[in-house]
């Protein structure tokens, strides 16, 4: 994933007698570069080049006065002095889009990096783009699915929607993640791009070598601002993959499935350009503009009248601190909130997704159903009175219950187990072949569970299977140690 910043792509090639408005380094601190302009000073946003050839790309920030500017550098400044002629391009930060750019990987700057050759067939937009009107959004609430029982059952995401998977560190969001652009590439008829932002290089390569085996990269786009990278490039490669998709719902009229990995490492990156450019810190040291940077990127994801921008994004959770800023910021903006549980993780529960703290605006009768509905809310019931008893079983012993309660018990142990699903992302290390089970098949599960239908069953036949029936099949082959 590494790159010569030498090569700075196709809106830096341009020799320096095309340049208009040539300013000069005043000073130059880490990615934070202050340049004098004696004609006119070039607009915010507005891309600036420097360097002997011109490989430092610079943004405008901030008009200091009427003869100066500041900006961020994109690229490492390395070389960079004071005295040293600085070019303004005219325009900001453009994005490639168009037929072109499938199947291809690319950096912030619009750079290919699959070493696939060059572009063809694309044109270039500004990645600074207004969300749709409010008369030009869908009204309409159609359920997605994706072979999650979990998630199909209790939290049930929306066509269109934004969808966050919140946890901590090592929880398995990025896993969670990558079995969902597995399931749902498969039969999702539109265009999948995948947005790193501040992600390590490594997850990358995996997730490019992992479509490219699938056969699925010929409908997808990748675009990555890695760890490695200064913030200013990180901050806008979440811009850019917007544009991109914003090409593909209001030009060719597709659905697009947008995968964002990581908001947490948008919001930081903001948070350190914010420090870089001198503005006073907010609470927890975030800059004090997070939610209108959020809320500019957020709000371009949406469901118009020619196409639709689902999203799903990965939210890392600092200390597992849930009250954090960019953990409430992010809340607000979401349709399908779901948590994942350090707790349930150490327990073998995986996906380790805490149906009580998760939330979907989607789980309503009128959107998935009457009997769907009925049976989440009791599920949910069920695993509630699970949770409540859990200390008085740790004091007393189970003995001590009710018969009713230790039926409610029973059914919770059993649909926790149930809930759990082997995935293909994980296949090679689990040992077990990934399940894709449709909506249909996991409620019957459920509801068979409900009735005390596997009561007779050990709690392990229901761990990690797919269908409800594949419960008899491994209590026939004797499933060992109950979990």
């Amino acid at each position: 994933m590494t790159r010569s910043h030498a090569v700075v792509s196709n809106q830096v090639s341009q020799k320096s007698s095309d340049y208009a408005n040539t300013g000069v380094v005043v000073s130059v601190r880490g990615s934070v570069v202050d340049i004098r302009f004696d004609r006119h000073l070039p607009p915010i946003y507005s891309l600036l080049r420097a360097g002997d050839e011109q490989q430092v790309v610079i943004e405008v920030l901030a008009q200091r006065d009427a003869a100066h500017v500041r900006g961020i550098a994109l690229t490492p400044t390395q070389g960079l002095a004071r005295g040293m002629l600085v070019h303004d391009s005219g325009r900001p930060l453009h994005a490639p889009v168009g037929k072109g750019i499938v199947s291809r990987m690319f950096d912030v700057f619009g750079n290919t990096i699959d070493r696939e050759g060059a572009l063809a067939d694309v044109e270039w937009r500004s990645v600074h783009r207004s969300p749709p009107r409010l008369a030009r959004r869908s009204t309409r609430a159609e359920v997605f699915e994706t072979g999650i029982k979990v998630i199909d059952v209790l939290l049930p995401l929306e066509r269109g929607g934004k969808a966050g998977l919140f946890g901590g560190a090592g929880v398995g969001k990025t896993v969670l993640l990558t079995e969902m652009i597995h399931n749902m590439i498969g039969h999702h008829e539109g265009i999948s791009i995948f947005c790193g932002i501040g992600e390590r290089c490594r997850e990358g390569e995996e997730l490019y070598r992992e479509m490219k085996a699938a056969g699925v990269l010929p409908n997808m786009v990748m675009i990555f601002g890695q760890m490695n990278e200064p913030p200013g490039s990180r901050f806008r490669v979440g811009h850019a993959a917007l544009t991109m998709a914003e090409y593909f719902r209001d030009d060719e009229h597709r659905d697009v499935l947008l995968l964002v990995d990581n908001i947490f490492r948008f919001i930081q990156a903001g948070m350190e350009v914010s420090g870089l450019m001198g503005q006073m810190p907010s609470r927890l040291g975030y800059q004090p503009t997070l939610g209108t940077e959020l809320s500019q990127l957020e709000e371009r994801i949406a469901n118009t009248d020619s196409g639709a921008i689902t999203s799903i994004q990965a939210v890392y959770v600092p200390a597992d601190d849930f009250t954090d800023p960019a953990a409430v910021h992010t809340f607000s903006h979401l349709s399908a909130s779901i948590v994942l549980s350090r707790k349930r993780a150490s327990e073998g529960l995986y996906p380790s997704i805490d149906p009580l703290q998760s939330s979907s605006k989607m789980a309503t009768p009128g959107i998935v159903g009457e009997r769907h509905y009925r049976l989440a809310q009791e599920i949910r019931r069920t695993l509630a009175q699970y949770e409540q008893l859990k200390d008085i079983i740790a004091m007393l012993g189970l003995e001590q219950l009710s018969t009713e309660d230790r039926k409610v018990v029973a059914r919770a142990r059993r649909l926790e187990r149930f809930l759990t699903q082997p995935f293909f992302a994980t296949e090679q290390f689990s040992g077990l072949k990934g399940k894709l089970v449709s909506l249909e098949a996991s409620l019957d599960g459920c509801e068979r569970i409900l009735r005390d239908e596997f009561e007779d069953y050990p709690e392990s036949a229901l761990y990690m299977i797919g269908a409800v029936d594949e419960a008899q099949q491994k209590k026939n082959r004797g499933c060992g140690a109950r979990r």
